[in-house]
């Protein structure tokens, strides 16, 4: 390769990676704050005010006000004239779509692409963070289908005509094993075999304080309408296709007095939540009360960063005294499901542990209470809240492999091959040697190993 190409190579290949994954947002549930105007500074850059900029200084500039991710900027495909991309287009990247049928034994170690319609649960809910960046640099939003994979599939298969008090699982492993990933794929499953799905990609958002609160005299928690509206709004429209034909199977009584008659359609009983913010989070416990009532269609509830709802969050009460997590409207209405309290008739509450944030990671009350590492026994003098050993019980692990069997890593490797993410060459040796130097963990094998390639 001449040198103009690999320079050409090295500042547009990870631009160029991004495609059809690149829609993938990061889904907030804070208000929107409406922008201040700031006055802006006239100072040159030489120090004197009011002095006329050149045009190296503007584009300077420009440069340092442009808060967009620059290296994830997709490269427009005018642009890719070099004899390097014409051997295989980046958006033609060809994969089997990821759908309920085809997720057999047969397929175990298989790569698929995530369809991603307009309606769906992944683009509308959301992701965690490490799973955006890979589907921002892909050209399509992609997983590999694993043994953990088809295990998880089976548990649903069963949920679908179970209650969810005999299915709830939390998916745990060691850093960067694909316990979202896998979380994803259940999502995905659910929405294709054509069960209702509530998704929360990142519980943390709900004890951080990054949404208002009040407390509320009634339930006696601190309520959250605005998460509690946005949850509303995305699983409407991830689930309209199937909500019209619900209805309320008892009257619903909700705050300031307001009740719906039995038989109110579902979709009706939202809109109260989306017209009154304040109405939000009763709207949303009434309208789980009435999935778990029917018996339908399945539901599916899946939260990542569960541990994050076990921890003493960001909120404080008036007295400036850290609020339990559990004490929050959101967080306690996931427990109620999680721990049995309140069930689906149909259905099953997936969770998956995250241990990338530390400020919110895994306890050792969590840890001893979930029975993970049995041997690792509590200090005797650490308080365990009754709370956490109420609300994990029952409570079944599926435990996530630390690394990726060869035949996994190759077809991940053949994605990303196929995707032009390398400087070299994708032969058999380069492979083996990511491979071993990563020990086959997932985040590590891509990030650490194959991407190390791009480094300059």
């Amino acid at each position: 390769m001449s040198f103009l190409a690999a320079t050409a190579w090295s500042r547009g290949s990870v631009n160029a990676l991004r495609g059809a994954g690149s829609h993938l947002q990061a889904r907030s549930y804070a208000a929107k704050a409406k922008g201040v105007p700031v006055k802006q500074n006239t100072q040159g850059f030489k120090g004197g005010k009011g002095q006329k900029l050149t045009k190296k200084q503007k584009r300077l500039e420009a440069m340092r006000n442009n808060k967009s991710p620059g290296a994830f900027v997709p490269l427009p495909a005018a642009q890719l004239k070099h004899e390097l991309f014409q051997s295989q287009r980046l958006d033609e990247l060809t994969l089997p779509e990821f759908n309920a049928e085809d997720l057999t034994e047969g397929n175990a170690g298989k790569a698929m692409a995530f369809p991603l319609p307009e309606n769906d649960a992944v683009r509308v809910f959301g992701v965690p963070r490490n799973v955006l960046l890979d589907f921002r640099i892909l050209s399509k939003a992609a997983s590999v289908v694993r043994d953990v994979t088809i295990k998880l599939v089976d548990r649903l298969q069963t949920a679908s005509q179970e209650s969810s008090q005999k299915n709830r699982l939390v998916l745990s492993g060691s850093a960067g094993c694909g316990k979202s990933f896998l979380l994803i794929q259940g999502v995905e499953y659910a929405s294709s075999a054509g069960w209702l799905v509530m998704y929360i990609p990142r519980a943390i958002k709900l004890v951080n304080s990054s949404t208002p609160y009040s407390y509320d005299l009634h339930t006696r928690t601190y309520l959250q309408p605005i998460f509690a509206q946005q949850t509303l709004r995305r699983f409407r429209t991830v689930n309209e296709h199937a909500l019209g034909s619900l209805v309320t199977e008892a009257k619903v009584d909700l705050p300031d007095g307001l009740s719906l008659p039995e038989g109110t359609p579902l979709p009706n009983l939202i809109d109260v939540g989306l017209k009154d913010q304040t109405s939000a989070p009763a709207v949303l416990a009434a309208l789980l009360e009435a999935l778990g009532k029917q018996t339908r269609i399945p539901v599916l509830l899946a939260v990542d960063d569960f541990q994050a709802l076990f921890t003493k969050s960001a909120y404080k009460t008036p007295h400036f005294e850290t609020i339990r997590a559990w004490h929050l409207s959101m967080p306690r209405l996931i427990l109620d499901y999680a721990s049995g309290r309140k069930t689906f008739a149909r259905g099953a509450v997936v969770g998956a542990l995250s241990l990338s944030d530390k400020t919110y990671g895994l306890s050792q009350e969590l840890r001893h209470a979930l029975g993970l590492q049995p041997w690792l026994q509590p200090s005797p003098y650490l308080k365990i809240a009754p709370e956490i050993s109420s609300f994990t019980r029952g409570i079944q692990i599926l435990k996530v492999p630390e690394k990726l069997n060869i035949n996994e890593a190759a077809s991940l490797f053949g994605v990303w091959n196929k995707n032009k993410s390398f400087h070299t060459p994708g032969s058999d040796e380069f492979f083996l040697a990511k491979y071993t130097e990563s020990g086959g963990n997932p985040r590590d094998f891509v990030w650490k190993g194959l991407l190390s390639t791009l480094q300059t």
